[in-house]
């Protein structure tokens, strides 16, 4: 399928902008230039609480975001790492995507403001995000959230730390995990793949920056070859947590993403994948500008909501002020209710 008509007007604005890549500036520049190009939403979603915290890390603080809906709770809770390679972006550039799901799943979501490479590379970024969720199981109870209700999810390089704590937790034997998101996430340190040849250039994220991104991230090369920097190289993918797995047509990501979610389904896991079509990479976050987007946002929340088993009724009362109808998002939580007894699902949603 070709590129989606208000995607490519989106990379035409990007163009015309003058922004130059984040690959040619400096690493301060770059998180600069991310934080312009992402920008101040005009009108955020309201959420019932929004607070700034800071834990305890294994070798420092971490700061969080917590974001609360309204209701007695206690709420599951979504432990979100954000999307810009390990180099950029922060909980202020995903601070719509986390109001989206807070508002839409009806949990409370933690975005975690790990520490970026390449003052701080790989595995640091990691322990920070494995620690964060190790501290929500601890002390869910002090943000009135459920401790045995505890997904993890991350867009990019988010979804690659997500996948990699999901494999930590399962190695180390703790916290116990109930669901995984991965949306267009980095799973392999390589740029081999026929989506690469087709996607590397030309479509926002290309072979160029996501070179640069590695080159930050890792100590040296050999790190890329642990299944923690590289979670598609994981020898075996047993005993982890059900998964959602979005990928995007146009995007150099898609063929390693749809490569470990079939590698999850071969383990036994249950797995939910979805490509959408004519999309570039971080199409999520821009549901103001793509109706694909804004899609595929309440198609994420639904399957939460039912991953987390959030009642539908709930979900009817949260979405009745947005677009979609409600009859749909009723359908879209029975179709998904009746896929639970299903113990594997490997779905595209738009083939490619």
């Amino acid at each position: 399928m070709p590129l989606d008509p208000q995607a490519q007007s989106l990379l035409e604005e990007m163009c015309a902008s003058g922004i130059p890549p984040f690959y040619s500036l400096p690493v301060e520049e770059a998180r600069r230039a991310m934080t312009n190009l992402v920008g101040k939403t005009k009108n955020p979603v309201p959420v019932y609480q929004i607070e700034d915290r800071v834990i305890p890390g294994t070798v420092g603080p971490i700061p969080i975001r917590v974001y609360t809906p309204a209701g007695d709770g206690p709420f599951p809770v979504l432990v979100y790492f954000h999307g810009g390679g390990w180099v950029i972006g922060s909980i202020e550039t995903h601070d719509p995507i986390c109001r989206e799901l807070t508002r839409l799943v009806g949990c409370i979501v933690i975005s975690v403001d790990y520490r970026l490479a390449p003052e701080h590379p790989f595995p640091i970024p990691l322990e920070d995000c494995y620690a964060a969720v190790c501290w929500v199981a601890r002390y869910s109870a002090n943000i009135n959230g459920d401790a045995q209700r505890i997904a993890v999810a991350g867009d990019s390089a988010g979804g690659n730390l997500a996948a990699a704590v999901a494999l930590t937790a399962r190695d180390r034997g703790t916290p116990p995990l109930a669901y995984q998101v991965l949306i267009y996430p980095v799973m392999d340190y390589a740029f081999d793949t026929d989506s690469y040849r087709e996607y590397g250039d030309g479509y926002f994220l290309t072979q160029d920056m996501m070179v640069w991104f590695w080159q930050h991230y890792l100590r040296d090369q050999a790190d890329g070859f642990y299944p923690q920097a590289a979670p598609l190289r994981a020898q075996n993918l047993y005993g982890l947590p059900s998964t959602l797995l979005l990928t995007a047509e146009c995007d150099p990501l898609r063929d390693e993403g749809k490569a470990y979610a079939e590698r999850l389904q071969a383990a036994g896991g249950q797995v939910e994948y979805r490509c959408y079509a004519g999309m570039i990479h971080g199409f999520l976050g821009l549901t103001s500008r793509l109706d694909t987007a804004t899609r595929a946002m309440t198609e994420t929340a639904a399957t939460l909501r039912i991953a987390l088993d959030i009642r539908t009724r709930d979900a009817l009362f949260l979405l009745k002020d947005r677009d979609t109808p409600e009859t749909e998002i009723a359908n879209q939580q029975d179709e998904m209710a009746q896929r639970r007894g299903v113990p594997i699902l490997l779905q595209a949603y738009s083939q490619v």
